[in-house]
C-alpha cells in the first residue's frame, strides 16, 4: 500500500486492492493494456499517489467492444430468461451492500468525499438501483395495437410491438459520484439485455474497478457482458464513442464533452443519451419555512463539495427574507468542517483534482473582480497538496456575471433577491440559463409550488427539498443539460429499441 494513505485506517480489502496492479477487464478476464502504460490515481486531500491503473487506448477499446459484441450476438445474456437476469442483477445489489465499507472508503480516497457520506448515500443508492432494475427485467413489454388499414378493406391484421435491447453500449461516467454513476449505467443496460463497455473517469476509477472485481469473483455474469477499460478521455473515451460496433453511447459529464461525444457518435448514428451540466436555481418565497429553506439551500450547493450537476448554485430569495436567508447560509458555510474525506469529523472534503481546484478558484476570483460580495468563504488552499476550497457565498450578483452564467461545479452559491413580481417573471429569471437540469422551490403555498413547477424548464423540480433521489424517479435535463433520462422506467428507453410487427390474418 502507498505510504500516503497509511495515516488512514482502511478496510483490509481496500489495502489489498490498492496494492494490486489494476488491469483492464475484457471478455471476463483481467488483461494488460496494449500500451503497457499506467496512470496514477491520487488522494485529493494530499495530492499523493494511492494507486496505479492501466491506461487503455483504442486497441483495448476495440477488444472490449468486440467482446461485448460477441456476447450480445451469441445471446448468452440477451436470450437468458428475464427472471434469471433479474436474479443476477439483484445479486449485484446484495454484493454492493456486503462490501459497503470498502466501496465507501475507495470513493473517499479517490474522490475526496467524506467516507460517512459515501457509506450512507453513494453505496446504498448504488445497490438500490440494481434491485429496482432487477424487478424491471421481467416487465419490459410491448403492446398489442388495434389496426385499421384503409387501403386493404376487409383484411384482418394482428399488430404488436416488441421492446428489444439496443445492443452493445459504450458507457462513459464522471468523477463526482463514481460508484453511483457506474450503477446508474450498468443496471438498466443489463436489465434491457445489453452488453457493456464501461469507461470510468481517470480521476476516480477505483470503485468501478473494485465493483467489477466483486462481480467477477462472484462468477455471475457471462464473459463479455461487462467490460471495463480505464484510461483518459482522448485515448479511451473518444474511441469508444466513435466505435462502429457500438450501438449506443451513454455519457454523464460536462456539457462541453457531451457535445464532443455527440459528434463522435454520429459516424454510425448510434443512439446517444447525455446527462450533462446544470446551473440550478433555488427559489425561496417569503412564506416558506425559512429555517428549513436555509438548511435546504445550503445543502443544495454544499453537498458533495458542490460537485453536483444539479447543485443549487443560483439562489433567489424574496427581498423580505433575503438578508436572513443569505446570512443563514453564510453561517452554515462558515461552520462546515473542511478536511480529508477519510477523517471522521470532515463534513466537506477536497475537490477531486488540481484541475478542478484551479477552475473553481478562478471562478471565485472572477466573482470578486466582477463586483460580487463574498459574505462567506471565498478562500482556497492547496498548500498541503490537497485541493481544498471553502464553502463560498456571493451576494450582489446578477445574471450578467460569469459566476452566475457558467457552471462552477464547486461549493459556490450566487445569491440574488427578487421583489413582489409575478411568478412569470421569477420563472423567467430561473430559466435564464442554457441549462435545465433541476430547481427547487420553497413555499407553503401549494398553488405557487405547482405553478412554479410547471413554469420552470428543468427535468427535476423539488418543492421544499433539494437533492432527493430514488431509483424510481427519472433524472435528466432540458436544453444543454442533456438528452434522455436516468433511473425510473424511463431509463429503459435509453437501452431498448421498439419493433412493430404486423401479421396478415
Amino acid at each position: 500500500m502507498d505510504a500516503s494513505i497509511l495515516n488512514y485506517k482502511v478496510n483490509d480489502n481496500v489495502g489489498d486492492f490498492l496494492s494490486k496492479e489494476k488491469k483492464l477487464y475484457i471478455a471476463g478476464k483481467w488483461v494488460d493494456p496494449d500500451s503497457g502504460k499506467s496512470f496514477d490515481v491520487e488522494d485529493p486531500a494530499t495530492g499523493k499517489k494511492i494507486a496505479s491503473c492501466s491506461a487503455g487506448n483504442s486497441k483495448d477499446i476495440d477488444l472490449a467492444v468486440k467482446a461485448a459484441r460477441k456476447a450480445f450476438d451469441s445471446g448468452v445474456w440477451t436470450d437468458m430468461s428475464n427472471s434469471e437476469k433479474g436474479k443476477i442483477i439483484w445479486k449485484i445489489g446484495d454484493l454492493i451492500d456486503k462490501h459497503n465499507e470498502e466501496l465507501a472508503q475507495l470513493e473517499s480516497l479517490d474522490n475526496g468525499k467524506p467516507v460517512a457520506v459515501a457509506g450512507a448515500a453513494d453505496v446504498p443508492l448504488s445497490s438500490d438501483i440494481f434491485r429496482y432494475m432487477a424487478g424491471w427485467a421481467t416487465k419490459i413489454e410491448g403492446n398489442t395495437i388495434p389496426y385499421s388499414c384503409l387501403y386493404t378493406p376487409g383484411a384482418k391484421y394482428h399488430s404488436y410491438t416488441l421492446r428489444e435491447p439496443v445492443g452493445v453500449c459504450g458507457q462513459i461516467i464522471p468523477w463526482n459520484f463514481p460508484l453511483l454513476m457506474a450503477a446508474w449505467k450498468i443496471a438498466p443496460a443489463l436489465t434491457a439485455g445489453c452488453t457493456i463497455v464501461l469507461k470510468p473517469a481517470e480521476q476516480t476509477p477505483l470503485s468501478a474497478l473494485r465493483l467489477t472485481e466483486i462481480i467477477h469473483d462472484a462468477g455471475i455474469l457471462p464473459e463479455g457482458v461487462l467490460n471495463v477499460v480505464t484510461g483518459f478521455g482522448e485515448d479511451a473515451g473518444a474511441p469508444l464513442a466513435e466505435h462502429p460496433m457500438v450501438d449506443k453511447v451513454a455519457f454523464t459529464g460536462s456539457t462541453e464533452v457531451g457535445k464532443i461525444i455527440t459528434k463522435a457518435a454520429s459516424g454510425n448514428l448510434k443512439k446517444v443519451s447525455l446527462e450533462l451540466g446544470g446551473k440550478s436555481p433555488t427559489i425561496i418565497f417569503p412564506d416558506a419555512d425559512i429555517d428549513a429553506a436555509i438548511a435546504g439551500a445550503a445543502s443544495a450547493i454544499f453537498f458533495n463539495h458542490g460537485q453536483c450537476c444539479c447543485a443549487g448554485s443560483r439562489l433567489f430569495a424574496h427581498e423580505k427574507v433575503f438578508d436572513k436567508v443569505s446570512e443563514g447560509i453564510a453561517k452554515i458555510a462558515e461552520n462546515i468542517k473542511v478536511g480529508p474525506g477519510m477523517e471522521a469529523s470532515t463534513e466537506m472534503g477536497p475537490l477531486v483534482s488540481d484541475e478542478q481546484y484551479q477552475k473553481v478558484a478562478g471562478y471565485i476570483e472572477s466573482g470578486k473582480t466582477e463586483g460580487g460580495e463574498v459574505i462567506a468563504g471565498g478562500n482556497y488552499d492547496n498548500s498541503s497538496g490537497g485541493h481544498f476550497v471553502h464553502p463560498t457565498v456571493f451576494a450582489k450578483t446578477n445574471a450578467d456575471m460569469t459566476l452566475v452564467k457558467e457552471e462552477i461545479f464547486g461549493p459556490v452559491v450566487c445569491a440574488q433577491p427578487f421583489s413582489d413580481e409575478s411568478l412569470e417573471k421569477i420563472a423567467n429569471e430561473a430559466n435564464n440559463t442554457n441549462f435545465g437540469l433541476a430547481a427547487s422551490v420553497w413555499t407553503k403555498d401549494i398553488s405557487v409550488a405547482h405553478k412554479m413547477a410547471a413554469k420552470i424548464r428543468a427535468g427535476t423540480v423539488w418543492v421544499n427539498c433539494h437533492n432527493i433521489f430514488d431509483a424510481s424517479l427519472p433524472f435528466g435535463g432540458y436544453k444543454e443539460s442533456g438528452w434522455g433520462r436516468e433511473m425510473g422506467h424511463e431509463v429503459l428507453k435509453n437501452y431498448t429499441e421498439v419493433k412493430a410487427v404486423t401479421v396478415n390474418l
